[in-house]
C-alpha cells in the first residue's frame, strides 16, 4: 500500500486499528442500511448496558454512534413537517378531546375552521397550545 508507506507509524498503527475496530463496531459513518441497523442495535444494547451513567467507559462511544446514527437518519428518513391541523388532530385523539375542548384557540366553530385548515393559528393561540401541551411553538407553524 502506497498510501501506508506515506504515513508516519503511529498513524499507521491508529489506522489498522480503526479498521479492525470497524470490523466488529459501527463508528465511522454510515453508509448503508445494515450500517444503520449494526449502529442502532450496538447503541441500543449500550443504552440498556450503562443506563444515565454519562461516566460509563461506553458512554463516549454512545455518543459517536449516536452522531453517525442521526446523520444517516436525516439523510435517509427526513421528517415532513405536519400541517398544525395534523398536530392539533393528534393532540385531541392523545388526550381524548373535542374541538369545544380547546378555549385556547376559541369557540369551537374556530377550532372547526383551523381543523378544517381555512383559518391559520395565531401567535396568541400557539403560544396558549404549546403551553398546555408542553410542545415546541414551532410544532405549530
Amino acid at each position: 500500500m502506497e498510501i501506508m508507506n506515506a504515513i508516519p507509524a503511529e498513524l499507521g498503527r491508529a489506522l489498522r486499528n480503526y479498521r479492525r475496530l470497524r470490523a466488529v463496531l459501527p463508528v465511522g459513518p454510515l453508509r448503508t442500511g445494515r450500517d444503520y441497523r449494526h449502529a442502532a442495535t450496538t447503541l441500543d444494547r449500550i443504552i440498556d448496558l450503562i443506563g444515565d451513567d454519562e461516566r460509563h467507559p461506553l458512554a463516549e462511544l454512545a455518543e459517536i454512534l449516536s452522531v453517525f446514527i442521526e446523520k444517516y437518519e436525516e439523510e435517509h428518513f427526513p421528517l415532513r413537517a405536519a400541517a398544525p391541523a395534523q398536530v392539533i388532530e393528534l393532540l385531541m385523539d392523545q388526550h381524548d378531546l373535542r374541538q369545544s375542548d380547546l378555549p385556547e384557540i376559541g369557540s369551537q366553530g374556530v377550532v372547526s375552521e383551523v381543523l378544517a385548515g381555512k383559518r391559520a393559528l395565531n401567535a396568541v393561540q400557539i403560544r396558549r397550545l404549546a403551553k398546555r401541551f408542553g410542545i415546541s411553538p414551532e410544532v405549530l407553524l
